[in-house]
């Protein structure tokens, strides 16, 4: 991820935290207070959800590509590589229903929203977020630790260019293509 990525991500979060705030002391500016001041307040309270929600959010990212990023396969590298042969790390390319850096179809979004079902988290994928090239990489990684539990990495580029039941035969071009990258 690039550091211009980074700081977009970071800023839609902040945003979005400042327009829950500016909601809430636009509503404290037309609702009169009741009671007594001295304990909590509804600003207090909106700003600790806003808080936990967002501590929820990341934990949930992190527990659901645990299983692949705790490996000691250099899973960027193979991702950077898959990318340059997808789609010469265009994050808004487009070739018929595959889209963004990654080429992801919507079927694997559906898959990927399943798999973060099926472990009860409630983080769920758009078919917008094929164009991001962080989430593309998340959708990768989960994909990865729900079909490849072993990290392989020639599995692992295979499987994204054939789906999971890939032939050698069929993905050998591509996988040679994505190997040649990573030199």
């Amino acid at each position: 991820m690039s550091r211009g990525e980074t700081v977009v991500l970071k800023n839609e979060k902040k945003m979005r935290t400042v327009k829950i705030v500016l909601l809430t002391v636009f509503m404290f500016s037309i609702i009169p207070t009741v009671g007594s001041t001295s304990g909590p307040t509804l600003l207090d309270s909106v700003l600790q959800e806003v808080i936990e929600t967002e501590e929820v959010e990341k934990i949930e990212e992190e527990e659901m590509t645990e299983d692949v990023t705790s490996s000691d396969v250099d899973w960027d590298a193979v991702m950077d590589a898959i990318i340059q042969v997808e789609s010469q790390g265009n994050p808004r390319a487009v070739n018929g229903n595959q889209v963004g850096a990654m080429q992801i179809t919507p079927i694997c979004v559906k898959e990927c929203n399943i798999i973060l079902e099926n472990r009860k988290l409630s983080k769920r994928y758009t078919l917008e977020d094929r164009y991001s090239v962080k989430k593309s990489k998340e959708m990768f990684l989960l994909i990865q630790s729900y079909h490849n539990p072993d990290n392989n990495v020639e599995q692992a580029i295979r499987s994204w260019n054939g789906g999971p039941r890939y032939t050698k035969r069929g993905t050998q071009r591509y996988y040679e293509r994505v190997m040649s990258e990573m030199k």
